[in-house]
């Protein structure tokens, strides 16, 4: 889980241009805010992602709970951090203008610590239902699972629209589960 060095981050590129298109100024302060911290620690790392990345084993097991705070704002590699920022642009438009920026902060800062808490229990459950430690040992970062939990307030707050995933059209309400399993599927890990 190391990034290479040494060569051109085309995602980070087109984040950038991304965010130049949108206008920084048509940015909301909070969503504004996370794009900044979470390209700002991909560029400067706190530590090696091994060091960042949230298992059981690490988590938990050595009580380093620092990791239940670094793991969501640290990214695998560039594209990771490209796909992950652009989520988070959109639905933060969308969601700190509805929600304002200081109730909209809180829900990051919560959400950014459950969602390490989420994983946990579920490898936990892997391990005990699947009887295979082996997943004590997997290691996780980055922003998606606070951005699932974004997409489904979204789709809380603007029920009723229907959501293309794979060229299928669903239900939003239905479309962020549907598009987990096909992350999985097609991105597993």
């Amino acid at each position: 889980m190391q990034r290479r060095q040494g060569r051109v981050n085309a995602g980070l590129l087109l984040l950038l241009y991304q965010i130049s298109q949108v206008g920084i100024q048509n940015i909301p302060s909070v969503t504004l805010g996370v794009l900044v911290l979470n390209i700002f620690l991909f560029l400067n790392p706190v530590r090696p992602l091994s060091e960042v990345c949230i298992s059981i084993n690490e988590a938990i097991y050595k009580k380093n709970w620092q990791r239940f705070l670094l793991s969501p704002f640290h990214h695998a590699d560039d594209w990771h951090l490209y796909y992950n920022m652009i989520s988070m642009l959109w639905k933060g438009i969308m969601l700190e203008r509805r929600l304002k920026s200081i109730w909209f902060a809180y829900i990051i800062a919560v959400f950014s610590v459950l969602i390490g808490v989420v994983y946990m229990v579920l490898e936990f459950l892997l391990v005990k239902i699947l009887d295979d430690p082996s997943y004590e040992m997997n290691c996780a970062v980055g922003f998606s699972g606070v951005l699932f939990a974004l997409k489904v307030l979204n789709n809380h707050y603007n029920p009723g629209r229907v959501s293309s995933v794979l060229g299928l059209q669903i239900s939003s309400k239905y479309a962020c589960w549907v598009e987990l399993v096909a992350i999985h599927l097609i991105s597993p890990g």
